[in-house]
């Protein structure tokens, strides 16, 4: 009886554990295999632009992997973009800042603004590092931007307009989305 009782154990474990594997498996398809981007329709990838930063994200991590990046741009006013983003998420809306109404949460999706001027001068010194022939003096004017928060195998979504294309130092009245991990 004692090998009887052994044998019908193993079998059981073996069962448990082809029962659990099973599961596994099923679950790991209804995820996304890799790390993937939504493109708004009809927006240019920079690839320019894309390789400037990923040579960027090198000076101050240089012994890291560059993660997945992508730029693209359009001529879509930025509100449609941010809108598109929020809904390719599930997220409800765009906020109005990150606050939320003074809310102790901030949300997943919210609008900013900020200065062109003071954003290029703090990226003069990784261009001079990457031998980037910059001018600042270029970057004036004021931005209004979205930041989306990232999702599993979903990249953080930063959309502006209008950019300083640090490239050409030129700003540009396009909306640019910047795609990160």
């Amino acid at each position: 009886m004692k090998r009887s009782t052994r044998l019908l154990a193993a079998a059981m474990l073996i069962a448990l554990v082809a029962a659990g594997c099973g599961k596994e498996k099923k679950n790991e398809s209804t995820e996304p295999e890799s790390f993937a981007f939504t493109i708004y329709p009809g927006s240019r990838y920079l690839a320019q632009l894309t390789d400037l930063w990923k040579q960027a994200r090198k000076v101050f991590r240089p012994n890291d992997d560059v993660p997945p990046i992508a730029i693209y741009d359009t001529d879509a006013p930025l509100d449609k973009v941010a809108e598109f983003y929020a809904q390719s998420y599930g997220y409800n809306k765009v906020a109005p800042d990150a606050t939320n109404n003074l809310s102790s949460a901030k949300p997943p999706a919210y609008y900013r603004t900020g200065d062109l001027a003071k954003d290029v001068a703090g990226i003069v010194p990784v261009a001079q590092k990457l031998n980037l022939k910059l001018d600042p003096s270029k970057a004036v004017g004021t931005y209004h931007a979205a930041e989306i928060d990232p999702k599993p195998n979903r990249p953080r979504v930063t959309i502006q307009r209008p950019y300083f294309d640090a490239s050409t130092s030129q700003t540009v009245d396009r909306t640019l989305i910047m795609m990160t991990q």
